[in-house]
């Protein structure tokens, strides 16, 4: 008898397939939700038999090229990246999604969430768990300006901008978002 092979996914670390099955189960679009180190990337996905079918994406990339955002890739850009993409699916008529985390844990007020967070702030219907959405300050990044204070100067060289300026960064960036 032939051993069994198991699905490449699987054997990469890529791919839980018992989760995928479970949210392609509810037969509604996935929010799907990426983090790198330097990029966050969101989605709303279709399935389709042939394959899953993007409809609408936003990223920390055009966050920084579109809307000037300098900060680095925190739960304040996260958030803001959220905010787009709800924007987009509000936009193109999109009715509602469930949260794909893929293989990131669930942490409480990460960076996962804050994006989540800015899709239901847009205006979009996302089926999820305001228990995880991290608090008001997280999101305008007081945590980020009280830890500089504290660190050595040269932490948050890469910003561009004094952490003191974050807030107002953030707030600035946000009415752009939501002019566009």
């Amino acid at each position: 008898m032939k051993p069994r092979l198991r699905l490449k996914r699987r054997l990469e670390g890529v791919t839980d397939y018992k989760a995928r099955l479970a949210l392609l189960k509810s037969g509604k679009f996935r929010l799907v939700v990426r983090k790198t180190y330097n990029n966050l990337i969101m989605q709303v996905v279709n399935y389709l038999p042939e394959g899953d079918e993007v409809l609408v994406t936003a990223d920390l990339v055009e966050l920084r090229r579109k809307f000037g955002w300098q900060a680095g890739a925190n739960v304040s850009s996260a958030y803001l990246v959220g905010y787009i993409l709800g924007k987009k699916a509000v936009k193109h008529k999109l009715p509602e999604a469930i949260v794909d985390l893929g293989l990131h844990p669930a942490t409480k007020g990460g960076r996962v969430f804050a994006a989540v967070k800015g899709a239901v702030d847009a205006g979009f219907n996302v089926a999820c768990n305001p228990d995880m959405f991290p608090s008001e300050e997280r999101i305008k990044g007081k945590h980020i300006v009280a830890h500089a204070n504290q660190a050595p100067k040269p932490t948050f060289a890469k910003y561009g901008i004094k952490p003191a300026e974050l807030e107002n960064h953030f707030n600035q960036v946000l009415n752009k978002v939501k002019e566009a």
